[in-house]
């Protein structure tokens, strides 16, 4: 087929799969969509809450659009606000993450595939 359509909330939830569905949702529909090349995933931070670690790529460049709410991301050192519609492209190499404001923060986020070629962040500091 030339073409997939999928509602990307049917996708399965990564993130209650990995135990932290307190503080996120996240799911990850390039299988779904049977994209190669392309990824595309659909991610909430929980109101007051910060993903439960960081993380940054080997090779892929991402790009974050925010649907609503508002809250802030941490890129290496800086700390910025974003809100509806801010898209925000990080370098493969820039350690990220997200924290929500008072609503849930939600996000769409897009990549080259690369399977393998992220690192968790686990240390990542706020402060």
């Amino acid at each position: 087929m030339d073409y997939t359509i999928k509602n990307l909330r049917e996708v399965e939830d990564a993130a209650a799969e990995a135990g932290v569905s307190d503080s996120l949702e996240a799911r990850f529909a390039h299988e779904e969509l049977g994209a190669d090349r392309s990824g595309v995933s659909y991610q909430v931070v929980k109101a007051g809450k910060r993903q439960p670690f960081a993380h940054r790529h080997a090779e892929m460049e991402e790009i974050y659009v925010v649907l609503s709410g508002t809250g802030r991301v941490k890129v290496d050192d800086a700390v910025e606000d974003v809100g509806p519609l801010d898209a925000v492209r990080v370098a493969p190499a820039a350690t990220r993450a997200f924290e929500a404001g008072d609503d849930d923060l939600v996000l769409l986020a897009f990549s080259p595939r690369a399977p393998g070629d992220a690192e968790i962040v686990k240390d990542f500091s706020w402060e």
